[in-house]
Parts: structure tokens; C-alpha cells; sequence
């Protein structure tokens, strides 16, 4: 029988309805608010809008055909002046979760005054797209072959110039799509994911506040279907019958699974990321970045989850959102403007005085120039389903406040209450430390249950004893012999943090944090021990 679990509140979807707000008053374009269930769409297309700006550039608002007849709400924006006779790249832009589909009419303006036709579109389920959200399920992915379909029949999109771009929800369909459509030659993925699995469920733990987010939003702006329901029932239950469907559920809707067919078929793909994505870590992105065989970049950055791209979405300055052209004119226009002859990995430090300051190696194994192992030695026992003061922050804001204010969680290592949390200090380090790529944890568990969550923080400790929070991750076990010791490997969200000279580093191991889900029943302990012929280990990815 499987413990219950100690569910966090999903949070309030203030965030993204605050987004969607700012978006559409930003352009002021946005048509008549989504009916509560839009009909399928016939297949000619229904123009709803035309706009013409100063600038020399068009917008239409139409409805395509998506997959089955499914009705979707979509804009072209394209240059005013484009002849039908004369074909132009083509960039197609799912919608993020939950906003409409003026979401990327900034930079769609951007792109249509450099001499493409962008077709952006209303994902299914959302607003007043049809049919049901299918969490870029089969549907999804069918529908973006089908705005394919429709631009180059619809508009002067030239057949063997076609890239896909998004944001979040759109990062994710686009690189799926890459490996359902080889005609897609191009393709940007901002703050997406190549494993759900692994981005929600890391360590076979639920990510609640995030998940919950989703969930909330997606009731709020769209129509949830009935195989989501059911899966947010099984992911929110903790019900481990279901957790093999749960699985296979996301395995369909992850690039990963895709990768030899994307790969095959040769797009170049461009990635982009937060260190702190509250929703979809960096982990899966920097795996399934070595894997690629085609042109490929990978950028990583201080923020939270879509928070390095927002400006751009407002029309304002953004480095992210210009490289991302700078990609698709590469290689959709072929033009030499540099951007594949710098290192393929671009990262950039969460404590760097410049946000914009790249670091560029040429692959993500390359990233640390050696790696630091530090003992665990001292056996620790703690107390579960006590809240020991240590946590990763809270879904969107955390990331968002070390990105800006360049203030991560906090936590004071000496008034940590170790009957509740394990902990372990390192010596004061005489220069300053980079660590640079994926921290992982190596240690022996025993638990008087047979089922438990821990979570691992590594903290850049201070002079006075407070802790900045570098990186963490969560982990569960469930069916295991009560007094029975076993191995535990974890490897912890990546980040690239500067640790100043003189500071320490601590490795904090409790059992209670509102990003997620545990599985302590109540009473229960765990021990972390360090035998001698598997001791246990920390080892920090270091940047000399």
C-alpha cells in the first residue's frame, strides 16, 4: 500500500494572468475573449482581423485547420509589400501555456520587417482555439505540420525555408515537431523541455507547485482533457499503480524520445534556459543538447522559467530573443552573421555582475575543468515531516528574485535545526570557486519505512552563517526494507554560481519543501551514513 502523501497548496495562477494581461494590452491587438467552447473550423480560412502598421508590415488574424478540423486562432504577420510570386522564410510559433495568441506579435513584427512570413497560432484547448489540451500530446504535433500546411498554401512561405520557434509550452511542441515534420529546417526552444518526466517528476518526486501551476492555469484559460484530468489525478494522488502510465504519458510528450528521428532529420536547434526554472530545470535541455548531431547552441542564464524572455515578448530589448534570430537567419536565410562560428555552449554565471556576459565552451561536458569531491563522512539522522528552515523558494518568484536582485533563498546554516535537517560544512575556501554544470550526491540512505522524501540543497555559506542557495533537487523511495540501508545517487539541478573566496559550502539533506510532494509517513527517520567500503561524497563540477 502506498503512504500518503503530504500534498502541497497549489499556488495561485496570478503569475500567468498577470502575463497574459500585460501581453495583450502591450499590443492592444488581441481579438473578442475565447467562448467557452469554440466549433471546429471549416477548412477555408476565416480572416477575423487585418492590420497594416507603419512599418511596412501586415497582420492578419485567421482561423486554420488544425489536426481532425480542430478550429485554431492564429495571426500571419508578413511584409506588407510580399508578392505572392515571391516565396519568404516561413516561422511558425506555437502559443506558451495558457496565452493567447498575441503572445509573440513583438517579435513576429521583428521577424515579418526582416523578410519572413510568421504564422503564430492559439495552441488547441487554449482561448479561443478549439478542441482540448493535450499537453503536446500526438494532436499537437499534428497540429503544427498542419500551420504548415496551411502558410504555404495560405501566404508567400517558401517551402524549403520552414523553422519553428516558442516559448515554454511552444519550446516544447516545436522540438517534438522537428522530429515528426522534416521539412521543419530550424528550430528555437526557449524555457521548454526535452523530458516531462524528468522535469516534473525528477527523483520520483512530484513537483506540485509547479505541476499545480500548470494545472490551475490550464482551467482557467482552456479546456482540460479527459486524459489530463486523469493524469493530474494519478500525478497529484501519488498513486504508484498509475505511476508506469504516468511515465509513458510523458515519454510521448518528451523531444528525448524523439531524438534519433530529430536528429535524422538534421534541423539546427537552438536551446535556451534558466538555471532556476521552477518548471522545467536545465538538467534535460544540457543531456539532450551533447546528444545532438546537427548545428545545435545551448544557452543558459540566471532566471526562472520564461522570465530571460519576457521583455522581448513586450517589444523591449532582449539578448535571448536576439539571438534566436540570429539563429534563424543562419540557417533559414543563410546568412553569415557569425553566430555558428561561436562555441555552441553559452552560459552564463548566476552571480555575474553582467547578465549578459556569455562563457562559451564548445560542448556541455566541457563546461567543468575538473571536478572537486567532498566527504560526507559523519553519519546524520533526521526526524522527517518537519519543515527544517532550508528550501528551494517558491515556483516562478525564486528564480526571478536571484536573476534581478541577485538573491536566491536563503537559509542560516547555524540555526538549522539538525534534528531535522543533516548537514555538513566544508572549510573555508582560500579563492574563489566556480562551479560550473551538475553537482551530484552520492550517498546510503536507511529509513525506518519502506517509503521517504529527502531533499538535497547545496548552499554558498557566508562569514556570518547565512546561506545562498546554489542548486538543490528532491528525491523519494518507495518498497524498500525497513533498517535496511541502501545507495542513493542524485544529481542536482545544474547552475553555474561563483562561490567568493573565503566562503564555505554546505550540504543540507531535509525531508519537507513546498515545491513538492513528500512521502514520510508521520514519525518516520532517516539516517545518512557513509560506510567504509562505499563512502559517501559530494562532487562539485568546478570551472578553474
Amino acid at each position: 500500500m502506498v503512504t500518503p502523501a503530504r500534498k502541497a497548496l497549489r499556488p495561485t495562477t496570478a503569475v500567468v494572468l498577470s502575463i497574459t494581461v500585460m501581453t495583450g494590452a502591450a499590443f492592444g491587438l488581441a481579438p473578442s475573449t475565447a467562448a467557452a467552447a469554440p466549433a471546429p473550423a471549416a477548412t477555408a480560412t476565416a480572416t477575423t482581423a487585418s492590420t497594416a502598421t507603419p512599418s511596412g508590415v501586415s497582420i492578419r488574424f485567421v482561423d486554420i485547420p488544425g489536426d481532425g478540423g480542430v478550429n485554431l486562432a492564429a495571426n500571419v504577420v508578413a511584409p506588407s509589400h510580399a508578392a505572392p510570386s515571391h516565396r519568404l522564410p516561413l516561422v511558425v510559433l506555437p502559443t506558451s501555456w495558457s496565452l493567447p495568441q498575441v503572445e509573440y506579435l513583438a517579435q513576429a513584427k521583428k521577424l515579418a520587417e526582416t523578410g519572413y512570413v510568421v504564422l503564430t497560432y492559439n495552441t488547441r484547448g487554449f482561448w479561443q482555439s478549439g478542441g482540448k489540451i493535450e499537453t503536446a500530446g500526438p494532436p499537437d504535433i499534428a497540429d503544427a505540420s498542419k500551420a504548415i500546411d496551411w502558410a504555404l498554401a495560405n501566404a508567400p512561405a517558401d517551402p524549403d525555408h520552414i523553422g519553428m520557434a516558442g516559448l515554454s509550452y511552444g519550446a516544447g511542441i516545436s522540438l517534438i515537431a522537428a522530429g515528426a515534420d522534416p521539412r521543419i529546417k530550424a528550430v528555437v526552444a526557449m524555457s521548454g523541455w526535452t523530458d516531462l518526466v524528468g522535469s516534473i517528476y525528477s527523483g520520483r518526486t512530484q513537483h506540485s507547485q509547479a505541476a499545480g501551476l500548470l494545472a490551475g492555469a490550464g482551467a482557467l484559460t482552456g479546456r482540460l482533457s479527459e486524459e489530463f484530468r486523469r493524469i493530474l489525478d494519478d500525478f497529484f494522488s501519488s498513486d504508484l499503480a498509475k505511476e508506469k502510465d504516468l511515465i509513458a504519458w510523458g515519454e510521448k510528450r518528451s523531444a528525448a524520445t524523439y531524438l534519433d528521428r530529430i536528429n535524422a532529420h538534421g534541423a539546427a536547434i537552438m536551446l535556451g534556459n534558466s538555471w532556476n526554472d521552477s518548471i522545467f530545470p536545465p538538467n534535460s535541455y544540457a543531456d539532450f543538447f551533447d546528444k545532438l548531431t546537427g548545428p545545435k547552441r545551448l544557452e543558459l542564464r540566471p532566471g526562472d522559467h520564461a522570465t530571460a524572455e519576457l521583455t522581448g515578448l513586450l517589444g523591449l530589448p532582449n539578448t535571448t530573443w536576439n539571438h534566436a534570430r540570429q539563429w534563424l537567419d543562419r540557417y533559414l536565410k543563410g546568412e553569415r552573421n557569425g553566430i555558428d562560428r561561436q562555441a555552441p555552449v553559452q552560459l552564463t554565471s548566476r552571480t555575474a555582475a553582467d547578465g549578459d556576459g556569455y562563457e562559451g565552451y564548445p560542448s556541455w561536458s566541457a563546461v567543468p575543468s575538473g571536478q572537486r569531491r567532498v566527504p560526507l563522512a559523519a553519519t546524520k539522522k533526521v526526524t522527517a515531516n518537519h519543515d527544517s528552515g532550508a528550501n528551494g523558494g517558491t515556483v516562478l518568484l525564486g528564480g526571478g528574485l536571484d536573476q534581478f536582485l541577485k538573491l536566491p533563498p536563503l537559509a542560516s546554516i547555524p540555526l538549522l535545526p539538525r534534528s531535522y535537517a543533516a548537514v555538513w560544512q566544508t572549510a573555508a575556501s582560500a579563492r574563489e570557486q566556480r562551479v560550473r554544470g551538475t553537482v551530484k550526491l552520492h550517498t546510503t540512505v536507511t529509513g525506518d519505512r519502506s517509503d521517504g522524501t529527502a531533499v538535497a540543497y547545496l548552499y554558498d555559506v557566508g562569514p556570518l552563517g547565512i546561506g545562498k542557495l546554489i542548486t538543490h533537487a528532491p528525491f523519494t523511495f518507495h518498497d524498500r526494507v525497513p533498517g535496511t540501508p541502501f545507495g542513493m545517487d542524485l544529481e542536482l539541478f545544474s547552475t553555474a554560481y561563483d562561490v567568493p573566496a573565503g566562503h564555505r559550502l554546505a550540504l543540507v539533506v531535509d525531508t519537507v519543501d513546498p515545491l513538492y510532494i513528500e512521502h514520510n509517513p508521520g514519525g518516520a527517520h532517516l539516517t545518512f551514513s557513509s560506510p567504509d567500503a562505499d563512502p559517501s561524497h559530494l562532487t562539485i563540477p568546478v570551472r578553474d
